[in-house]
């Protein structure tokens, strides 16, 4: 069996993600197939390794054994295919997508300095918005994306990454903790419908029973950066605070320098998740898991 990589591929990723499902979609292949690995593998070493919960999935102590051995042939691996790619020593460009708050307040600067001296390459890359990275990913013009949303593609592989939250925010002093009657309080900035914030955000107020309608909206804006910059130059005739929604990525220089003010919901939380994607054809392309991993290790 250790000489079967992609049945203990499948494992770890089973175990890593605590979901069948979520498996799947990580290793681009369909959630029966996913089964069947497992049970090959049970089958073979005659013992249960997952046990399904009502809370997800947990190793049994056999699993759990299997999945210490398999880390150490995985990080053997990996540092095999360093090697690799020093012989291959490939002069190409590696192309890189992501959208709009990634491309803009995470990803610039020194990240994509250190992730070039990594992979030994040079690296582009392209602010675009989710549905174009993923039909550049299928047309070849980049190599891997980087996005806000999961949209369902049978060609595309993904793998969450990063946890990004959704904070109100001024550039007056507002309080830090937000009550529902203090949001009717505001004027607003506001994304346009459609938008993945927007989504999000009528979502949580759905929960709290808020709305929109009711706001004093000053004006719809149709990205992140003009959201930033209208509240950036904004001035309340009324000395009414002007207040939008933004992810606290974007704002993060700003809120520690006293040049902007975040607030959250009592009680509740605008989360979303960030998604590293890339084209399931790149599934095992060496270059691409290098990228992948690099990022994934958070060095970005």
């Amino acid at each position: 069996m250790l000489k079967d990589f992609t049945k203990m591929e499948t494992f770890l990723t089973v175990a890593r993600e605590r979901s069948f499902s979520k498996a799947s979609a990580k290793l681009g292949i369909s959630q029966p197939a996913v089964t069947q690995q497992i049970k090959f593998i049970e089958k073979y070493l005659d013992t249960k390794i997952i046990e399904r919960k009502k809370n997800g999935l947990k190793l049994t102590a056999e699993g759990d054994e299997l999945y210490k051995v398999i880390i150490k042939l995985e990080q053997s691996v990996h540092a095999a295919e360093k090697e690799i790619l020093k012989i291959i020593n490939k002069e190409m460009t590696f192309h890189l997508g992501a959208s709009f708050t990634i491309g803009n307040y995470i990803i610039p600067g020194k990240c994509l300095n250190t992730l070039g001296q990594a992979i030994n390459n040079d690296i582009t890359l392209s602010v675009k918005d989710n549905d174009d990275i993923i039909e550049a990913l299928k047309d070849r013009k980049i190599d891997v994306g980087l996005m806000e949303t999961f949209i369902q593609d049978h060609d595309i592989i993904y793998r969450e990454w990063l946890e990004d939250e959704l904070v109100v925010f001024s550039n007056t002093p507002i309080p830090k903790i937000l009550k529902t009657e203090d949001l009717y309080g505001f004027e607003w900035i506001c994304r346009e419908e459609g938008s993945h914030t927007r989504r999000i955000v009528s979502e949580v107020f759905s929960e709290l029973g808020v709305s929109c309608s009711n706001f004093t909206v000053l004006s719809e804006v149709s990205n992140e950066t003009a959201v930033l910059q209208t509240i950036k130059r904004s001035h309340s005739k009324s000395g009414v605070p002007i207040v939008s929604i933004i992810s606290k990525f974007a704002i993060a220089d700003e809120v520690q320098k006293g040049e902007l003010f975040e607030a959250r919901l009592r009680g509740h939380e605008m989360k979303r998740k960030f998604y590293i994607a890339y084209a399931k054809e790149n599934k095992h392309n060496a270059y691409v898991d290098n990228v992948v991993e690099y990022i994934m290790s958070g060095h970005c």
